[in-house]
């Protein structure tokens, strides 16, 4: 929270749910862009009433909160958008059906989709992927192989250091886990402003930077 606020968010903190161990992986019960939120539907049954328990808190905030239709699944994690494109990841947690349907709510939002298969080894979509700019990625190199990111500059994970790629900008600051020098020294020498935080708790359980916050800006 911290890091946030010292990046020049305002956080708002909501209150634990003790029913769903995993909602402070608050990133995948819902999307945010401008004055619109979505609720999606996380892949994993026993996350099924995350995006209700959080509906309200969007609702306070948000002008226009929508639903996910239909009856598939995405998580949070699995969505990357830039400034007019989504890549929806492909996951174990986000299916077809799911990833279409949130592909047309984001098009009447103005952004074009690209589908994603996220590597098998992987989680979620941004577990191996984060936005630097509207221009730039930065990506494991299995994941940038792929060609998903074309028309975008890649910066790519050292080898050894793949955990690194669920990095998030905030504002003017990049925020990294620590434990990756190599690719601390690279943003930095790209130009970026480089906070580390440890996530290590989050990791025991595939979990990152994206996936503990929504950042959104309201206008």
């Amino acid at each position: 929270m911290a890091a946030l606020e010292a990046a020049g968010v305002d956080v708002t903190v909501l209150s634990a749910l003790e029913a769903f161990p995993d909602s402070v992986f608050v990133e995948d019960a819902a999307l945010c862009s401008g004055g619109t939120a979505i609720t999606l539907r996380p892949g994993a049954p026993a996350r099924r009433g995350e995006a209700a328990a959080i509906r309200p808190a969007l609702e306070s905030l948000f002008e226009t909160v929508l639903d996910l239709p239909g009856g598939g699944t995405v998580d949070g994690g699995d969505v990357l958008l830039s400034d007019e494109e989504a890549f929806i990841g492909l996951s174990e947690r986000a299916d077809e059906k799911g990833c279409e349907a949130l592909a047309s709510l984001l098009e009447d939002l103005g952004y074009r989709s690209r589908r994603v298969p996220s590597p098998p080894e992987v989680l979620h979509l941004k577990s191996d992927c984060g936005l630097l700019d509207s221009e730039t990625l930065f990506a494991t190199r299995r994941l940038a192989a792929s060609g998903c990111f074309s028309d975008y500059r890649v910066i790519e994970a050292p080898a050894g250091e793949e955990g690194a790629a669920n990095l998030i900008r905030v504002n003017d600051v990049v925020l990294l886990r620590s434990g990756f020098p190599r690719t601390e020294a690279l943003l930095r020498d790209a130009g970026f402003a480089v906070t580390t935080l440890s996530v290590d708790e989050a990791a025991r359980v595939d979990g990152g930077l994206s996936c503990l916050s929504l950042r959104f800006a309201l206008t």
